[in-house]
């Protein structure tokens, strides 16, 4: 018997009793369709976060308050360290000073947590803030210490049961000390699907005026972080090294300060992604060894039904190998199927989930290849025991057998 009538024969098998058949690819479907879905929507959200990392800009260094040291009052950043990295290094095009409090925001009808990030307008410039109502803060705000907030509209709706809040009042600081400001702009908020899966429980995520920051948290206000645009990436390392050189000699401290790529972000945003990928794919991928020990329970079915059948093909001149073969190309062909109809649906799911999660999955040719090569690797190694106990049958005994 040759190869091609040992196909045609392990088809017809599994044609005749295709329920059974079904039910034994399974698990092989199970676990290519998860380890498929799994690795797309990895390497999708890989992208858009690689993509919205480079949205901002590569070339941002945030420069910090290194908190693992011993520090002092005098070692934190000031507004006058600002305008000197911006003036006196020439590679750096634009610096936003930061200083975020977690504080209370009491409005009309609710009062709710809120993360304030006080800084300037040179924010804007820095990292993309999409306005949809009235403004960002400005110069002017920052220069006079104006009470006015800029929210996202994600809170703006859950709030007000409508986006465009632009001159509502709203009032801000700890619960013994709230202080009046005015909403004078709604940004788009990036993760809005995120958000409202949380419902009313988001905290507001809002930017003040740093000098009205200094109004509202004035015991605690500490200039703890700078965002630097560089305008060469290539230099980045350069730079960051004179900001650090600048402010120590300005504070007259060394070892205070540290500065971070955002490139360095990205790759181990990148590590974390795919470590967790890899974790979550392997765990999918044991519903294939459960997939492959059905593949050989049901060959082991087969063979004792065909047990005659077997005893017959012999007594005519067929051997070993070819009974060898013939059951090996029936496991195969069970693991192959469920491998493609797995392929075929991990990447339905993929897509299907990366719709409701707004992301892009990434279905490589090599992981669908993988896919394919290791459902084959299922059927020919769980193959091997239930084809080697046909091919070992005598046929004598197999003839004789009811």
């Amino acid at each position: 018997m040759n190869i091609l009538e040992s196909l045609k024969v392990a088809i017809e098998s599994v044609l005749a009793n295709k329920m059974r058949s079904f039910l034994t690819m399974l698990g092989i479907i199970i676990g290519i369709s998860s380890v498929i879905t799994i690795v797309a929507i990895g390497k999708g959200g890989q992208k858009k976060i690689t993509s919205e990392f480079e949205d901002i800009g590569v070339n941002v260094l945030e420069v910090k308050v290194d908190n693992n040291t011993q520090l002092s009052t005098k070692d934190y950043f000031t507004l006058d360290d600002v305008m000197e990295i911006k003036n006196k290094i020439d590679e750096v095009k634009n610096v936003a000073p930061l200083v975020q409090r977690p504080v209370t925001a009491k409005f009309e009808k609710a009062t709710k947590r809120a993360i304030l990030m006080g800084t300037t307008n040179d924010y804007s410039s820095i990292f993309t803030v999409d306005i949809l109502y009235g403004r960002f803060i400005n110069e002017r705000d920052t220069l006079l210490g104006r009470n006015v907030v800029v929210i996202d509209n994600v809170s703006a709706k859950n709030i007000f049961g409508y986006e465009d809040c632009v001159g509502k009042t709203v009032r801000l600081g700890s619960r013994d000390n709230l202080i009046n400001a005015v909403i004078v702009g709604v940004y788009k908020n990036e993760g809005g699907a995120f958000a409202a899966a949380f419902g009313g429980n988001m905290p507001v995520i809002a930017y003040v005026p740093i000098s009205f920051m200094q109004k509202l948290i004035p015991n605690e206000f500490n200039i703890t972080q700078m965002q630097v645009l560089v305008s060469d990436s290539k230099n980045s390392e350069t730079v960051a090294n004179n900001i650090i050189k600048l402010v120590e000699s300005r504070h007259f401290n060394k070892g205070k300060y540290k500065a971070e790529n955002m490139v360095k972000q990205i790759d181990q945003v990148n590590n974390i992604i795919n470590i967790f990928t890899m974790i979550i794919g392997a765990i999918a991928g044991i519903s294939l060894v459960v997939g492959g020990i059905g593949v050989m329970n049901i060959m082991l079915v087969s063979v004792t039904e065909r047990t005659r059948e077997i005893g017959i093909r012999k007594a005519i001149g067929a051997t070993r190998r070819d009974i060898l073969i013939q059951f090996l190309i029936e496991s195969l062909i069970l693991s192959l199927i469920g491998g493609i109809i797995g392929m075929m649906l991990g990447t339905l799911f993929a897509y299907a989930i990366g719709v409701f999660l707004k992301i892009e999955p990434t279905v490589s040719i090599s992981t669908v290849l993988i896919a394919f090569l290791f459902s084959s690797a299922v059927g020919i190694f769980f193959g091997i025991y239930p084809a080697n106990k046909a091919a070992k049958l005598d046929p004598i005994e197999a003839l004789r057998y009811e």
